[in-house]
């Protein structure tokens, strides 16, 4: 069984989401852009392909915004002389479709799994790297060990693990518990990087963590509410809904409060970047 939180998540990766999702990467798309800085990434994948091709399983894929951020940086001139297969997994069809869109050299669009990461078989993999950015957020609580096992299964021994994800005190964190107090007091809370990194020890896996620290904003009151929605996985809920008192408490209003200078909105975010090798 899914959680609300899940379900609601996957109804919004669809073509009737398309709104708030471009609202979202008006500004979500600096989320990929600071980690392509974070890493030499061009290094790091050289250095896991042998004979000039790579396997890479790319986890909750959504719509291809960590690929597209390489590429736009230079990938393709760094990598002309690797073929990177690129396996998509993600549970949403509308998100296959649009992460395959996106690819272009060195990424090559292999298999299109329609799962979920805690469904993954992994009896036959041996990808030399997996990578999640930005996309474990609304997996269910009781799945994420499961889940975090198979991504690690599905590495060849020297494969390279790698998830980014917001911690605890970051934007998506704390906008989603402000939510959740005034709103939806029974919604599933989004997964934390702490409890990532968590997962992954209780798996046998013992992450490096590089943090990065970055600020988004908008002087754009409906890229604002757009954004925020996707932040909810609600676009029923409207802006001035979110500045005023909520039924159980005011958290929500109090927080974005802080997010507020005058006309301009900006969101603090702080990233957890886990890497692993596979033994």
């Amino acid at each position: 069984m899914t959680s609300d939180t899940a379900d609601r998540s996957l109804q919004h990766w669809s073509e009737d989401g398309r709104r708030t999702m471009d609202a979202f990467y008006a500004l979500a798309t600096q989320d990929y852009r600071e980690l392509v800085v974070a890493r030499d990434w061009a290094a790091e994948l050289r250095l896991r392909a042998s004979d000039g091709r790579l396997r890479l399983l790319d986890v909750a894929c959504g719509s291809g915004k960590f690929p597209s951020a390489l590429l736009a940086a230079g990938l393709p001139d760094a990598l002309a002389d690797v073929r990177i297969e690129v396996d998509l997994l993600d549970p949403s069809a509308f998100s296959l479709t649009e992460a395959r869109r996106v690819l272009r050299p060195p990424f090559v669009a292999c298999d299109d799994l329609q799962v979920g990461l805690e469904q993954l078989d992994v009896a036959d993999r041996a990808d030399d790297v997996a990578w999640a950015t930005h996309a474990l957020y609304a997996v269910p609580p009781n799945l994420l060990s499961d889940g975090l096992a198979r991504m690690d299964a599905s590495l060849r021994p020297g494969g390279w693990g790698v998830i980014a994800h917001a911690t605890s005190r970051s934007h998506y964190l704390a906008v989603y518990d402000a939510y959740r107090a005034s709103h939806a007091p029974d919604a599933t809370p989004y997964t934390t990087a702490e409890q990532v990194a968590d997962g992954l020890r209780g798996v046998g896996v013992e992450p490096d963590v590089q943090v990065l620290h970055y600020r988004t904003g908008t002087d754009d009151p409906a890229v604002a509410e757009g954004f925020l929605q996707r932040c909810l996985f609600d676009d029923a809920i409207s802006l001035d809904t979110m500045l005023a008192p909520g039924t159980t408490s005011d958290a929500l209003a109090r927080y974005l409060a802080t997010c507020r200078d005058g006309d301009h909105w900006h969101f603090d975010h702080e990233v957890h970047l886990l890497t692993w090798t596979s033994s």
